[in-house]
């Protein structure tokens, strides 16, 4: 580990002495990062966001941006020994973030709040502080690469179990110019080892697994905290019109979802579409869940021609492999995607990322 270490070392220390802020989230990613720029030489600033309310943060535990969270990076900051600031950014959180999610589940949707956190947050506000600030890069703890070829390109994480680059399809151009990942060559065991390697305490610290502003993975508390009126009874229909019997309310339900469908019928079921103006859920059986095309919406793009079409590897998931696809570009940020093979329960407000091997090209919403 000693001999990687070095290397990631030398690699940081190639980018020639700057001032970097890194985003510090409390865990051992950033932690880490922010101690490897510090030893490279580099004048190194720690931000930690303020994301929510104490008293949310209380009952909010196992996930990222809570308040142990903040307290864990102002002792990493401490150890590594560089200056380190909490900014309160619960206005912009709560406006781009959480009302946007509660919003796409009453509309039927099914959202990506990291997604959101990253372009809205992260890579807009937190950049912008960073400029600020006076600092030439931002670096953050995620498991992505950036190569700089004929101009900078955003590629995978080395390791596939932890790639992230899913959720960073929104990192404009030229926020990636001023980005920095240094772990994206790296596997977790070996993050965790230079963590260690430091004396940071969080080196075992284990990963956030829910979405920070929703405990427990209980989203349905948090869509109608914010919206209470969004749970509204109505039908549950078959794709032929049928009413099979009644729901509670469509931000319950999701494409895809087979639990949860208490309908006693001849096959299993599943949801294929949520209406939100009829207020429907309507279900099929599982030959009904796969198709091959649908539209995204609000493509960013990474790439400098965009042309008409392209043949290009597309994930719908943060989890699916891949499926190859040719995209159809009908203006800057829309296109018809084309599956060569169907696949199951593509899901409105979800992302469509699109990659050539292992670079992003771009990506979009998919839209209903």
């Amino acid at each position: 580990m000693s001999d990687i270490r070095k290397q990631v070392l030398e690699a940081c220390k190639k980018i020639g002495k700057k001032k970097i802020v890194v985003a510090m989230s409390g865990g051992v990613d950033s932690s880490a990062v922010a101690a490897l720029l510090h030893d490279a030489g580099h004048d190194v600033l720690g931000i930690t966001l303020q994301l929510y309310n104490t008293d949310f943060e209380v009952q909010n535990t196992g996930t990222c941006c809570a308040g142990k969270d903040i307290y864990d990076a102002q002792m990493a900051a401490a150890k590594i020994g560089i200056p380190h600031y909490v900014f309160n950014y619960e206005h912009n959180f709560k406006a781009e973030v959480m009302d946007k999610f509660a919003d796409s589940y009453v509309s039927g949707e099914t959202p990506i709040p990291c997604v959101l956190c990253n372009q809205k947050i992260k890579f807009r506000d937190l950049l912008r502080a960073a400029k600020d600030l006076s600092a030439d890069r931002m670096a953050t703890g995620h498991y992505v690469q950036r190569l700089d070829l004929s101009e900078p390109q955003l590629h995978k994480g080395y390791d596939p179990i932890k790639d992230q680059s899913y959720f960073l399809f929104t990192t404009t151009r030229e926020q990636l110019a001023m980005l920095e990942f240094p772990l994206g060559g790296l596997t977790k065991d070996i993050t965790r080892d230079i963590a260690k390697h430091y004396g940071l305490e969080i080196s075992d610290k284990p990963d956030s697994q829910d979405i920070c502003f929703v405990p427990n993975g209980n989203y349905r508390d948090i869509v109608l905290q914010l919206r209470p009126d969004a749970e509204r009874r109505g039908n549950i229909v078959m794709t032929n019109g049928q009413i099979l019997g009644e729901h509670t309310g469509i931000i319950n339900y999701t494409v895809g979802q087979r639990r949860g469908i208490i309908i006693s019928y001849s096959a299993p079921l599943y949801v294929i579409k949520l209406d939100p103006k009829t207020n429907e859920v309507i279900v099929g059986t599982k030959d009904q869940l796969s198709s091959k095309e649908f539209q995204i919406r609000d493509i960013n793009w990474l790439i400098q021609d965009v042309p008409e079409s392209l043949e290009c590897t597309v994930k719908l998931r943060s989890a699916h492999k891949g499926s190859v696809a040719n995209v159809k570009i009908s203006a800057s940020d829309t296109a018809t995607v084309e599956l060569y093979d169907g696949y199951p329960g593509i899901t409105p407000g979800q992302a469509c990322v699109m990659y050539d091997g292992s670079r992003v090209l771009g990506g979009g919403w998919i839209t209903r």
